[in-house]
């Protein structure tokens, strides 16, 4: 059973970062900057939260609280980017301290306890916990990124109109055990 929840968390992790990652390919440079308002947070701006927040979590995660004391979180909030690029460097650092604790992960490691300001969280609860955040914050990338690129904006599931032909095709294959993301 645990096995299977790793395995399970490693395909949906994945699946979450790839959509992250298509949208950043749509977008230009000065897409992924622009702010609604004062309030509101850009995409850079997003993904730098995400990034740092990993960084946090996932550095020294069986020996550190997963809130650091040189993490400084509202500083996430700040658009320090340049470029592009930066911005998606510091994405992929935040990820691969993430990816790399994941992926290190046995199954005797589930029950273990760890802190996250200062509260207990077995290992499962940890990942549970941050596979609820990031992917609400990468639905705000992508919807951002769907609302600037407007009728340009390429679907990253099913476009709308197409559910019947997707759903046909589906049932069209035999009945099998797999996670939702091998079709992807």
């Amino acid at each position: 059973m645990q096995t299977s929840y790793l395995d399970s968390i490693k395909k949906q992790i994945a699946y979450y970062k790839s959509l992250g990652d298509k949208t950043f390919d749509q977008l230009t440079q000065e897409e992924l900057f622009f702010q609604y308002n004062q309030k509101s947070n850009s995409i850079a701006v997003i993904a730098k939260h995400i990034a740092g927040n990993m960084l946090s979590r996932w550095t020294k995660f069986f020996t550190e609280d997963g809130e650091k004391l040189w993490r400084n979180r509202d500083d996430e909030f700040v658009n320090t980017f340049k470029t592009k690029e930066e911005m998606i460097a510091y994405w992929e650092k935040g990820w691969n301290c993430f990816l790399n604790t994941i992926n290190s992960l046995k199954e005797a490691d589930l029950e273990k306890i760890i802190y996250i300001r200062n509260q207990g969280h077995t290992v499962t609860e940890a990942i549970n916990r941050q596979i609820c955040h990031y992917p609400y914050h990468i639905g705000q990338i992508v919807f951002l990124g769907k609302m600037l690129q407007n009728e340009n904006w390429k679907s990253l599931s099913i476009p709308k109109n197409a559910s019947k032909n997707y759903n046909k095709e589906k049932f069209s294959e035999e009945k099998s055990r797999k996670h939702f993301t091998e079709d992807l």
